[in-house]
């Protein structure tokens, strides 16, 4: 193992084992709807249901470090229940490797919102999600320190780490809240905010007491986001992203453009982006949609210190997403979305 791979791998270790370490993520945080917020659950007033999946490849060419993939859907419920609302139900299954298996964690979430129409163009969304986490190290993986003997890391050698456990399990609460106000038939602006982490479980593979030890910081996610038509041309979609955990930030903004390639109804859609992680990327984005399945694929161009080790090439993700409804006719309770 050469000296760069190793320093990444116990970064990446010292990283997911710290209590202040910020959760997996994705750039196209806009088409993982439910692992930003829980009220995004049946977020959706044009469409009865939705499906997604998400995969993301980062930093392969230093250690092959991160993939993180997941798959998700949700689905609107007692639309015929409520006058002015209806009930979103949805669950997300992510799995995310690093170091080449060293590290593993796999995590199965259900998640539920109620969303209430107010005063005809504004609707209101509050969230709540529940879900197990199993994280899984393999120290057969791993070189440490002690057995460095001047010229090589020798795996003969004990490594004298305290391990008590190889794999932890955990519950993990969620609360999010979100206002979308639809302003005219082509302006609509939606700001959301999340709490994850509610009951700050605990994630510790050396603690002698994984009950009261390595417990997880609250992680507080805020978006604001709008779409903004012009005409029967193009959808501009600016997005704000920024998520805190412990004493790590994240601060993503951008925006990505649907150009409408077909005329009435938009069809056939060119999706162009280009976002900025604050201090760590700069990530263009193009994607295409048809109908109501859109393929979106970006790339993270490394702008930190970083980009020296990995060469700029931080990550590349892919996003697969489709809309629809159930019949031939759907009946929507509020303003539509801006759409062609």
């Amino acid at each position: 193992m050469n000296r760069y791979i190793y320093i990444l791998t116990i970064f990446i270790f010292t990283t997911y084992c710290n209590i202040y370490a910020q959760d997996l993520h994705f750039s196209q945080y806009f088409n993982a709807p439910l692992l930003v917020n829980p009220a995004n659950t049946g977020f959706m007033p044009d469409h009865d249901y939705r499906l997604g999946i998400n995969y993301r490849d980062q930093w392969a060419n230093i250690g092959n470090a991160y993939k993180t993939m997941s798959a998700w859907g949700d689905v609107q419920l007692f639309n015929s229940r409520f006058e002015n609302g209806w009930v979103g139900l949805g669950g997300t299954l992510l799995k995310d490797d690093a170091g080449g298996g060293t590290l593993t964690a796999t995590r199965l979430f259900v998640s539920t919102a109620y969303h209430q129409v107010i005063n005809d163009n504004g609707l209101l969304s509050v969230g709540v999600g529940i879900g197990g986490v199993n994280k899984r190290v393999d120290p057969s993986k791993l070189t440490f320190d002690n057995q460095w003997n001047g010229k090589f890391f020798d795996i003969t050698v004990p490594n004298n780490e305290p391990f008590n456990y190889t794999s932890v399990y955990y519950l993990d609460l969620q609360l999010g809240v979100n206002y979308a106000a639809f302003l005219t038939d082509n302006l609509y602006v939606n700001a959301g905010a999340s709490i994850q982490h509610l009951n700050q479980p605990s994630e510790s593979f050396f603690a002698s007491n994984a009950i009261t030890s390595g417990r997880l910081a609250p992680r507080y996610t805020f978006f604001v986001n709008a779409h903004i038509k012009y005409g029967n041309l193009a959808i501009v979609n600016p997005n704000v992203y920024y998520s805190k955990m412990g004493t790590v930030t994240e601060t993503v903004l951008g925006a990505n453009v649907n150009y409408n390639l077909s005329g009435e109804g938009g069809a056939n859609q060119l999706i162009l982006g280009l976002y900025y992680r604050a201090g760590d990327a700069i990530i263009p984005m193009i994607g295409y949609q048809v109908n109501d399945l859109k393929i979106t694929f970006n790339y993270d161009a490394t702008t930190s210190a970083l980009g020296v080790y990995n060469g700029t090439q931080g990550a590349y993700e892919v996003s697969v997403m489709k809309n629809g409804i159930f019949g031939a006719d759907k009946s929507i309770k509020c303003p539509k979305m801006v759409r062609f």
